[in-house]
């Protein structure tokens, strides 16, 4: 295998043999986490596909820090 480059997700099994992945920025720092395990790792890919089709959603915030810097 190649050696690992950022950024990248990383797909992993959690201590309950469930599938997990995070999201490490190009400085190595993670990011972004998966929210549940997954049974399957395809389920688990599926989240990923998720994630990378999401860059164009709308960012949303409470109205009251609509002006907050």
């Amino acid at each position: 295998m190649a050696q690992r480059t950022y950024p990248s997700y990383w797909l992993y099994k959690d201590n309950r043999g469930e599938w997990r992945w995070t999201y490490e920025a190009a400085n190595g720092e993670t990011i972004a986490v998966s929210s549940e395990g997954y049974k399957r790792r395809a389920d688990a890919e599926r989240g990923i596909d998720i994630m990378k089709r999401s860059t164009n959603s709308p960012v949303w915030y409470p109205a009251n820090l609509e002006n907050a810097a």
